[in-house]
């Protein structure tokens, strides 16, 4: 059996390594259009940070490698420009002689990838100052260019993953860095009251950002850009493309295979496609999302690979199969680390799904201990069922492994029930004995039996302002140092002599730190008779995390009379 696969890194490489290891025998011929097979493209914006010092590194493997360590032929600067289904063969291009020949196949694997969308409408983006980040050689050229024109500004275009690891990356090398993003929000997978405290982050670490703004032109050290109808201009002596990823899928239609709603290759459950002897893998193809069903295209590395493993073993007569993608992601912001997995509430919205969520901010181990700092998590699940659809965890400790639990879950069809019941390791320094997951879950199961009822930080602005009965469940020195403007203190330990002091014919929204009290105070009070209470979640600490950056950025009036975020 001979194998051809088309493009290295995460996909085709791992495709190529697999079937070796299946088949001793299969001849096994690796295309790769640029001068590197195998390299570490998620770890591309840490050289531009220095975090990675020489290139070199990011190099995973060469062909040399991979002929000597597992007998596999690599053709860097080879192109594949058709494929030839009736006669089985390829035809490649050397793009660095232009010699063409045609290379035959029994199996054929395509992981041609995705590539930064560089739209032609902008002016100037062709422009010797423009880049974008794909392999190794194009965050070379970034430094190499910002080194040799003594470059300060830097505008980042687009505010995915990518872009926000290369603002990052950029602003601790000591650059100014603004992020132009077209959206509202930056990092689509989080909910805006959560990435509120992402763009805190980058706000309080002098990254400049311009939401709901699109880039126009690029001139002699400036970017000029749209917000609400008006023109706008900012420095910049070199400009990062970052608006996303097209996945290169000319190959595959021109070769008579079926592309997808999405735009990708379509594949079925063993990544092959219409064509039961031509296979794709990674960026470029379009598999299925295991919770909503709906047909979709996601660009990680550790689909890619998963994918690629999926194929090999059909290639090689084994019973694989590709179950979807969940989507699960993590990203460092400075000194915060986020982690989203599955759907937010945005998107189970989008897909029909009925869904509720609950926002906690417990500590990531025990306070007594240094180190500890509270973690944001939002669950998200389906009502009445609460079949877990996805989480968000936000904090300055180990979020990861949290979303990897519902990531986990989530694969198996898990509820909320099924977390809590799920058993962790527990340690002073590492967890708490009701480790922040569980005490996600146990609020959503409360809200589910209908024990308590709550609203979402984001509609504290406009209980605020309305004039809401609100109150503050802290003790009075707690409310001193800030506290919601109109809020009514009555701490939780004064709260049963004071029943007379909380009204019964209106809504009652409490409020604590953390939640915490004040869902105590909500059952106190029910207890008492009161039917009108209502827990606002997320509470203060939320409260804070939510407004502070549009307060900031807007100059919009507060509605906390101070910040303190600890």
């Amino acid at each position: 059996m001979k194998l051809v696969v088309v493009g290295g890194v995460a996909g085709g490489a791992s495709a190529a390594a697999r079937v070796r290891r299946l088949d001793e025998s299969a001849e096994i011929v690796v295309f790769e259009r640029g001068p590197d097979v195998s390299y570490s493209n998620c770890a591309l914006p840490y050289y531009l940070g220095g975090l990675v010092e020489d290139p070199a590194r990011l190099i995973l493997s060469t062909p040399e490698k991979f002929k000597n360590q597992h007998n596999i032929e690599v053709r860097t600067h080879s192109e594949v420009t058709a494929v030839n289904r009736s006669r089985k063969t390829v035809s490649v291009r050397n793009v660095l002689t232009g010699e063409t020949y045609e290379e035959p196949y029994d199996k054929l694997v395509l992981a041609p990838g995705a590539a930064p969308i560089m739209p032609k409408s902008i002016q100037g983006i062709d422009r010797g100052n423009v880049f974008s980040v794909r392999d190794v050689q194009d965050v070379v050229r970034i430094e190499s260019y910002l080194k040799q024109h003594d470059a300060k500004n830097v505008v980042i275009v687009g505010g995915g993953f990518i872009g926000i690891e290369v603002a990052e990356n950029l602003k601790n090398r000591g650059y100014t860095v603004t992020v132009v993003e077209g959206l509202g929000q930056i990092l689509a997978p989080f909910d805006l009251d959560m990435v509120q405290i992402l763009q805190r982050e980058l706000y309080d670490n002098g990254v400049r950002l311009e939401l709901n703004s699109t880039l126009t032109a690029i001139e002699d050290g400036k970017a000029v850009c749209m917000k609400d109808g008006s023109e706008f201009a900012v420095p910049a002596d070199a400009v990062v493309m970052a608006i996303g990823v097209a996945p290169e899928t000319k190959l595959a239609a021109e070769a008579g295979l079926t592309i997808g709603q999405t735009r990708g290759i379509l594949v079925n459950e063993h990544m092959q496609t219409d064509d039961p002897d031509i296979y794709a893998v990674g960026d470029a193809v379009e598999t299925v999302n295991r919770l909503t069903g709906q047909r979709g295209r996601l660009a990680l590395a550790g689909l890619a690979q998963w994918q690629a493993r999926v194929a090999a073993d059909h290639i090689c007569g084994k019973d694989s199969a590709y179950k979807g993608f969940i989507g699960s992601s993590c990203i460092r912001v400075f000194g915060l680390n986020a982690a989203s997995t599955g759907l937010n509430e945005k998107a189970a919205e989008a897909a029909g799904i009925e869904a509720s969520a609950v926002t906690v901010y417990p500590y990531d181990h025990v306070r007594i201990l240094p180190e500890a700092h509270p973690i944001a998590f939002k669950l998200v699940y389906s009502v009445p069922d609460g079949k877990i659809l996805g989480a968000q965890a936000i904090g300055r400790g180990n979020v990861t492994k949290r979303v990897d639990i519902i990531a986990a879950l989530l694969g198996m069809g898990g509820t909320v029930t099924d977390l809590i019941e799920t058993e962790h390791c527990y340690a002073p320094l590492f967890s708490t004995p009701k480790d922040v997951v569980h005490m996600a879950a146990l609020t959503a199961e409360n809200l589910l039996a209908g024990r308590f009822k709550q609203v979402p930080v984001r509609d504290v602005r406009p209980l605020s302002e309305s004039g809401a009965c609100i109150i503050d469940v802290r003790e009075a020195w707690e409310y001193e140092l800030s506290h919601i403007k109109g809020a009514k203190n009555i701490p939780l330990s004064e709260l049963r002599d004071r029943l007379d002091e909380i009204p019964k014919d209106i809504p009652v929204y409490l409020h604590c730190r953390s939640s915490q009290r004040s869902y105590y105070a909500c059952c106190y009070l029910q207890g008492h008779g009161f039917d009108n209470v209502i827990n606002l979640s997320g509470s203060f600490l939320g409260i804070c995390l939510h407004e502070y950056f549009n307060d900031k950025t807007t100059g919009r009036e507060p509605i906390v009379t101070g910040y303190n975020f600890d």
